[in-house]
């Protein structure tokens, strides 16, 4: 098995899902992708990921759940919680995903060099 690091991107936006999956695939990681936290959780089953990225709005099992059980299961996993949500909405929702155990947060919109950097410093 090769040493390529293995991420498990987890957004039910197809179109930002598959984005972002190119962008890594591009930076040498392998990916992998699931459509919400109830796969993500089949394919960390399956096979974990040395890193997930996951969105915290997702219908099913939202990031915030998700955060919880993988870290539960499998506490050495580095998760980054990514959303376009902002506090002003009452709650900031990316504050409660470091909270719970995500190593990083990003805002969505953000710059793909910034997730790049991220990415390469969490898989290392």
């Amino acid at each position: 098995m090769g040493s390529k690091k293995r991420i498990l991107v987890v957004d039910d936006n197809e179109d930002l899902r598959a984005t972002i999956g190119a962008l890594l695939q591009a930076d040498g990681f392998e990916v992998v992708l699931a459509a919400d936290g109830q796969a993500a959780l089949a394919q960390q089953r399956a096979r974990p990921a040395d890193v997930v990225l996951t969105d915290l709005f997702m219908p099913d099992k939202d990031g915030i759940e998700t955060i919880i059980e993988l870290k539960k299961l499998y506490p050495a996993v580095k998760i980054v919680a990514m959303s376009g949500w902002t506090s002003t909405q009452g709650s900031d929702y990316l504050q409660v995903a470091r909270e719970i155990g995500a190593s990083h947060t990003l805002q969505k919109p953000f710059d793909p060099a910034e997730l790049s950097r991220v990415m390469r410093r969490l898989a290392t």
